[in-house]
């Protein structure tokens, strides 16, 4: 989901680029479509990357075997 965040990125940026060479109001409007998509992807991403706050993390090494 991160990689489609980054693609959509790339292309508001893109349109962004296109919207101030040609001074066309649609291409603006298609960047912050485009941009608003990638930061509810991006929150949507964040938010099921947490852990719950009960969930403890154990150290790397503890059942290595020797």
């Amino acid at each position: 989901m991160l990689v489609l965040t980054l693609v959509l990125a790339a292309i508001g940026f893109a349109l962004l680029v296109a919207a101030l060479t040609t001074g066309s109001v649609i291409w603006a409007w298609g960047c912050i479509v485009v941009c608003v998509i990638g930061a509810v992807l991006l929150l949507v991403s964040a938010l099921s990357m947490r852990r719950p706050e009960g969930e403890s993390i154990q150290p790397p090494g503890r059942h290595a075997k020797r």
